[in-house]
């Protein structure tokens, strides 16, 4: 593609931007001219982009690359977060992609190398970042392995988001099924830098991937508006014994939610349980992705519900709890009439199932009950191993 866009390919985005691509595909014959489908490439990566990066998705002078670049990109908010973990003077992203990470950690360090293998990506990347007026970023089209090897720097930080499919397209995330094999190029690594970032895919196991990286200093689990969507790893030559776990959840309102913890603290944590009482607290998932299923009972003095339920309650409001915090109306038995009698004639509700038998939909098809409304049912077990549905009122 040419870069810049001409301006009449310009205008052609702009003016379709927020029309659907596969329509404007099969009308190609109207505009000769241009090249459709590859301006209809851009407004599909562009819209995919709108919540992620909106900075971007709404910079007429950036080249988009194709759309799955855009989905493996990190969003603004989590690459703003990263670069707030690294400080120095010189950090390279080894697994560069759309460039996004590079470009934020260059907010923060004078020199930032961006490493990508795929020459036609990098060509997009550099012509970007001379838009954005970001000269401290140096772009090589090279692998990791390969530009390591061949560099004599040494860097403060490296940064690595290892490629998560296979040869198929198929999504992958044990370390040693992805691209850089981090397991295996470790002692080289380590020999370029005291800093390693490593992101690794949410479903990736902590206990496991603690196991296999053995140089874990400490972590960080990222989640945005309760939606887990990575999990940051420091290495470097002493590991920690115990790593410090940090949970982050990036809230759409710009403030974030924080609590960490270790196993140890969580080994020593004694849960106390009770019956639903005023409140219902519902930690964020990040939280429950590190494992923090008693030291955050514990920390903020509430009474669990459940041995495996991971829902919390207390008569007093615990407002700076990290995650979401309920008022209880009413604790009913797993019965529809007795829960629509809450629910007026709409019979809506949110429902969420913990600990319980049933999944959300067959909850849905037993009671009757459609998404939507104010309330929020919890569909849970009490103490004494029953069903209870708890009718809730959001109270943050």
């Amino acid at each position: 593609m040419e870069f810049p866009l001409p301006a009449a390919a310009r205008q052609y985005v702009a003016d379709h931007l927020h029309e659907d691509p596969a329509q404007l595909a099969l009308q190609a014959r109207r505009f000769p001219s241009l090249p459709v489908p590859d301006l209809v490439r851009q407004i599909q990566a562009r819209q995919k982009a709108r919540t992620k990066l909106p900075e971007w998705a709404n910079n007429p002078d950036l080249i988009f690359p194709p759309a799955l670049s855009v989905e493996q990109a990190s969003s603004a908010r989590t690459a703003a977060f990263k670069a707030n973990l690294v400080s120095g003077e010189r950090l390279a992203d080894l697994t560069g992609g759309f460039g996004v990470d590079a470009s934020y950690f260059a907010r923060q360090i004078p020199e930032v190398h961006y490493v990508e293998r795929d020459p036609a990506l990098v060509a997009v990347v550099r012509y970007n970042l001379e838009q954005l007026g970001q000269s401290n970023i140096i772009c090589h089209a090279s692998d990791a392995v390969s530009f390591l090897k061949n560099t004599d720097q040494t860097f403060d930080w490296l940064y690595l988001d290892p490629a998560r499919r296979d040869t198929a397209a198929r999504k992958i995330y044990r370390l040693q099924d992805c691209e850089p094999d981090v397991l295996r190029i470790m002692p080289l690594l380590l020999h370029k830098a005291q800093r390693v970032l490593l992101k690794t895919s949410p479903m990736l196991d902590i206990e496991q991937a603690l196991l296999e990286l053995k140089q874990v200093r400490r972590l960080w689990v990222v989640s945005v508006d309760n939606e887990c969507k990575e999990v940051l790893y420091e290495l470097g030559p002493e590991p920690a014994v115990d790593p410090e776990r940090y949970t982050v959840n990036l809230l759409r309102n710009g403030q974030q939610q924080e609590f960490r913890l270790n196993k140890a603290r969580e080994a020593r944590a004694i849960s106390r349980y009770a019956e639903p009482q005023q409140y219902l607290y519902e930690p964020n998932v990040a939280i429950l992705k590190a494992g923090g299923f008693r030291s955050i009972g514990t920390a903020f003095e509430l009474l669990k519900l459940h041995q495996h339920s991971h829902l919390y309650t207390s008569d007093v409001l615990r407002p700076e709890f990290p995650g979401r915090i309920f008022r209880i109306i009413a604790a009913e038995r797993y019965d529809g009439d007795a829960l629509r009698a809450h629910l007026g004639p709409e019979a809506r509700a949110h429902v969420t199932t913990r600990n319980f038998p049933d999944s959300v939909a067959d909850f849905r098809a037993r009671t009757g009950i459609r998404e939507g409304g104010d309330l929020y049912l919890f569909a849970t077990t009490d103490l004494r191993g029953r069903p209870m549905v708890l009718v809730c009122e959001k109270s943050n």
